[in-house]
């Protein structure tokens, strides 16, 4: 297959996956309202280039959500281009990129997107999915990493060393914003079609790793503790998406939708000064689970 066959392909799947999350969550959130939002941008020469669709959800599981996917293209900044990984100033990126924000502590957060560029004469892959709890169900986490590890196979362990090191509030030290998950940026082995395989299959592992877990907790009772804690740790993880992620950035610099590049966002979060959980607390307990360890 061409690499503009392999292209279309990836969009057309990320498209699908984005209506089949979106089922998913309509399955455990009958009435989750729903803003579909399509949209185009121009690139850096003005002319036409791309655009996207845009999920915005608010229920009583989900608090907020967003399932996005996109197809940009077209001339970039050239001082952004230099700081990619490809030649030129010429820009094509598909991909799917969601955060699910519960309404319950007892529900995770979880995150996940994969994209497929092409700039110049090169093209990578990248994405992942990790996960922000805020109890300490350890059969939760247990569960996610092992469905991750199925996916990746032999690559699980790096990309789990990736994300662990990634998706932490560096600013704070050694101070993740979840217990992580697989996260891979970069990706390209010289064979575009295998490259391809790989990263759609590994895509079609995000409903299994996440909406058991959702399911299970959904209906469990929590105290007004355990909803303190989560808005702290929602503020923790404002923090990474505003300073540290590169989704963010990359949306940012090239002219993507504002709203949609920050829908990441929880709907509520909390800052307090110098804030800890309350000694003996599972919330205690909860924190010392944002640091890297093996999981499966």
């Amino acid at each position: 297959m061409s690499l503009d066959g392999l292209k279309a392909g990836f969009h057309t799947h990320v498209r699908s996956l984005q209506d089949r999350i979106t089922a998913e969550m309509r399955r455990l959130d009958p009435g989750i309202r729903i803003i579909e939002d399509p949209w185009q941008r121009t690139d850096h020469a003005g002319n036409p280039g791309g655009g996207g669709l845009t999920r915005a959800f608010e229920g009583e599981l989900f608090e907020n959500a967003g399932v996005n996917t996109s197809c940009v293209e077209g001339k970039i900044d050239p001082r952004f281009a230099t700081a990619l990984q490809g030649t030129g100033d010429e820009l094509w990126a598909a991909g799917i990129s969601l955060i699910l924000h519960p309404r319950n502590p007892r529900v995770p957060t979880v995150h996940a997107n994969f994209r497929m560029i092409h700039q110049g004469d090169r093209f990578w892959f990248g994405g992942g999915a990790d996960l922000t709890p805020y109890y300490p169900h350890e059969e939760d986490f247990r569960h996610f990493h092992g469905v991750w590890k199925r996916a990746a196979g032999e690559r699980y362990d790096e990309m789990k060393r990736t994300c662990d090191d990634y998706f932490n509030n560096a600013h704070r030290g050694i101070e993740m914003r979840g217990v992580g998950g697989i996260f891979f940026d970069h990706y390209s082995s010289g064979d575009p079609v295998a490259d391809f395989n790989f990263v759609r299959g590994l895509s079609e592992y995000f409903i299994e790793s996440y909406f058991p877990i959702a399911e299970k907790r959904m209906h469990e009772s929590f105290t007004a503790d355990d909803e303190d804690f989560m808005l702290h740790r929602r503020g923790r993880y404002v923090e990474f998406n505003l300073l540290h992620d590169r989704g963010t950035l990359f949306g940012l610099k090239t002219n993507g939708r504002i709203d949609s590049i920050l829908i990441s966002l929880p709907a509520r979060c909390k800052y307090t000064y110098r804030y800890r959980p309350l000694p003996g607390s599972a919330h205690e307990r909860m924190w010392t689970y944002y640091t890297p360890r093996d999981w499966v």
